[in-house]
């Protein structure tokens, strides 16, 4: 009898522990990433009021799951064959690669420098369940 309960209480915990592994490996599946699929893109700002509008537009437009602000950056660049300085405000946003032309376009027509500056980067790794929700905010 003792070795019944012991064969059944085993039997109970394998049962436990396989169901545990199975859908630990079921959600790395899921959560598997491509790497490339989502970017990081860049834009500068003239001023955080100008950078907040286009910030919450891209959102709001889902264009871009996030848009991190960078306050008061300085920018030391070339424009017509002369160097300047500026003070600048950089957005940092997270979102699909298929969406890079998209936003482009959208920040070009809303966007006050006569060039915007829109550059951006494939995101190779990353926490999974971050990249995950940009996947999921950003529509393809």
């Amino acid at each position: 009898m003792k070795a019944a309960c012991c064969v059944l209480l085993l039997s109970l915990l394998m049962v436990s522990l396989l169901r545990t592994v199975y859908q630990r490996f079921f959600s790395m599946a899921a959560e598997a990433y491509t790497p490339g699929s989502l970017s990081a893109a860049f834009v500068t700002c003239p001023n955080e009021k100008v950078g907040k509008e286009i910030a919450r537009a891209m959102v709001e437009k889902h264009l871009a799951a996030c848009v991190n602000i960078v306050p008061q950056i300085t920018s030391i660049y070339e424009w017509k064959g002369k160097i300047e300085e500026d003070r600048e405000v950089l957005l940092m946003i997270k979102t699909r690669s298929s969406q890079i032309p998209a936003l482009t376009d959208f920040v070009r027509s809303v966007h006050p420098y006569e060039v915007a500056e829109v550059i951006a980067l494939p995101i190779q790794q990353g926490n999974a369940p971050y990249l995950q929700w940009v996947g999921e905010t950003v529509p393809e």
